[in-house]
This record gives structure tokens, sequence and C-alpha cells, in this order.
């Protein structure tokens, strides 16, 4: 069965829709920088899939204790990782909250060399037997690809390039997707994005960047997907929310934070 045809009912809620520094930029006082329209402040890449009971994070971003405060959710049944990179990965601690919560461990899946990578880097988050009087993440690994069981849902990897030699697991559940960090999507990738009603997808600034897809290139990727409605994340300092909405095409929109779908 294609994900596309499986009749879940799933909610997307944009947790970050800013780039690696988020919106404001420190010290900045361009005038998205210092505007007062909530829409313009930009926490970091992240967002939540809730379907079937379930609620499901893609990365865990520095500002992960912030977006679920002001979102708000207590619970994480899983996060799915995307890749590496400190701007989506370095909130793992925060997890820890979320444990007590759970009352367990939380699932996290990715590729192996991600997962192999958080191990590397925050040893502390996967040793065993952990004593609980120690404040600290339990977490879960499972390395997956392609169509993959997430905790009773189905998720489909959507492998991106991020540069010319780095690939980002991206993810679609339902009709709903998100593609954070990537400067092109291989043809076997978008297929598996046909019949989507919702596509958030990177379109970092407006100028040329050699990871990022730029405003255009993200416009003509979009119109090649052919979603229902496409909404640009990982946004920089160079967009003013409602200004630059004016101006995007039938159908593409910036996106916020708080932004929820469904479908």
């Amino acid at each position: 069965m294609k994900i596309e045809d499986m009749h879940q009912v799933v909610k997307c809620t944009v947790l970050g829709s800013g780039t690696s520094s988020g919106v404001p930029f420190i010290g900045c006082t361009c005038l998205v920088c210092t505007s007062t329209n909530p829409k313009n402040n930009r926490l970091r890449s992240s967002c939540l899939f809730q379907v079937d009971g379930k609620n499901i994070v893609v990365d865990t971003s520095p500002d992960l204790r912030q977006q679920a405060l002001r979102t708000p959710f207590k619970i994480i049944d899983a996060v799915l990782y995307t890749h590496v990179h400190a701007d989506h990965v370095h909130g793992i601690d925060e997890l820890r909250i979320f444990n007590v919560h759970k009352k367990g461990a939380i699932p996290v899946y990715g590729t192996k060399e991600t997962i192999d990578h958080l191990i590397a880097k925050f040893p502390y988050v996967f040793l065993p037997h952990q004593d609980s009087t120690y404040f600290i993440p339990h977490v879960e690994t499972h390395v997956v690809t392609g169509l993959f069981d997430c905790e009773g849902v189905k998720v489909q990897m959507i492998p991106c390039h991020h540069g010319k030699n780095y690939i980002t697991m991206n993810y679609r559940i339902g009709n709903i997707a998100w593609l954070t960090d990537t400067n092109g999507i291989p043809e076997e990738s978008k297929k598996l994005l046909k019949g989507l009603k919702y596509l958030f997808l990177d379109g970092l600034r407006i100028t040329p960047h050699n990871t990022h897809f730029n405003l255009q290139e993200a416009i003509k990727v979009a119109q090649e997907i052919g979603a229902e409605k496409t909404y640009l994340i990982h946004l920089t300092h160079d967009y003013d929310h409602d200004e630059f909405n004016k101006t995007l095409p039938a159908g593409i929109e910036l996106a916020y934070d708080g932004l929820t779908v469904e479908a």
C-alpha cells in the first residue's frame, strides 16, 4: 500500500520555521529582526506530527523547550531525525522532561549514520540501566530506511541532497511532507511526494546558497512536486512574512511558527 492511500488523519504543526540562527538574528537591527509581527519570529527548524493519538517530532531543535511551552504539548511518542547538524539535534537534552511525562524511554528514528553520530556526540543519553536519580534523557534507537512503522504510524523517508556530498532524510506522513535542509530532490524522491496536500519545503533565503534552496529554486521545485499547498521553511531574516507572501505564486506561502495544517 502506498503511503498516500492510507486514510490517516494527520495534523502537522510548525514548531520552528527558522534557519540555524533563528530569527531575530542576535544583534541584528533590520526591519524583520525588529518587527513586532510574531510571524517574523522564527525558532529553529522542527515540526510536530499528530496522528492516531501519537505525537511525533521531527528533530530536536535547540529551541525544543520553548517550542513545547508555546504550542503546547507534554508528550513526545517518537522523534524522527533528518540529519545531525547542530540546529536539528542539540535540543536532545530537552527530551528528559518528556521522559517524565511519558514514564519511559522515547524512541528515536534515523539512518545508521545519524544514530551512530548521536551516540558518539551525546554518550550520556545512551548509557544502559540509567539511574533514575539522574535527570538525563532516555531514548531507544531505531535505524530505519524507506517506508517504516513508527509507533504504529506509517512514515516514508524522503532522501534529499543537502550540498554535493550530504543527504538529509526528510519525512512524509500521510499527505503531508516535511523537507528541511535541501538543495536538491532526486527524481526517485519526487515520486514519493505524489499526491501531497501539504508540502513544507526549505526556502532558506533570496540569494543562492550551496546547501539550501533559495526562494526561486524552492518555487520551481514546489511547482514540479505539485502539492495543493506549499509552505516555505528554514527561513532567514530575508523575508518579511506579510510583505513576501503578497509576491509569491498561488499555492505557495511562507510558513510561520505555530502554523497547523491537517490532511
